[in-house]
């Protein structure tokens, strides 16, 4: 069993609840079990700003799955959710970003690992930070630490139910 954190965003149709769709079909992945997940965020467009806010989250999953698996389940879970990807960073129905596979460091085309901008974004730390503050990232540091180095204006913790 290996340790894997995987990003979940939202922001077209009903963002908050494709995240939580996305957390339960992750749960049913082979091999597969969510150990935690995160607070939801409101969190402020990333790149392209002129589209709606996002619903982000990050899941923490104990699996089997090889890295490259997992990634295949990923898409194949954005792809019943309706994501098209048609700009980048533009507005998505789901968005599943694998961001560290324990023990695992690659860098090619298909999937590089730790994901190479998560150390820039509050909209990955918080939520990760949630899950796993003393993760140490390969090349990137602490997880905390990275947070404490990133602007959170205009994330906001969700309460939930």
């Amino acid at each position: 069993m290996t340790l894997a954190y995987v990003a979940l965003g939202s922001n077209l149709g009903e963002p908050r609840q494709q995240v939580l769709d996305a957390l339960a079909a992750l749960a049913c992945l082979p091999g597969t079990r969510v150990l935690q997940r995160s607070s939801l965020y409101r969190t402020p467009p990333w790149g392209v700003l002129d589209q709606p806010p996002f619903i982000n989250a990050v899941a923490e999953l104990e699996t089997t799955l090889s890295s490259e698996a997992l990634l295949q389940h990923l898409l194949a879970i954005e792809r019943r959710a309706g994501r098209v990807r048609a700009e980048r960073n533009g507005p998505r129905t789901l968005d599943l970003d694998l961001l560290h596979v324990e023990g695992v460091c690659r860098d090619d085309p298909a999937l590089t690992l730790p994901h190479p901008r998560l150390a820039e974004r509050a909209f990955v730390l918080l939520p990760l930070n949630d899950v796993a503050p003393a993760l140490h990232l390969p090349g990137m540091g602490r997880v905390a630490d990275l947070l404490a180095r990133v602007d959170p204006a205009g994330c906001e913790r969700l309460l939930e139910p």
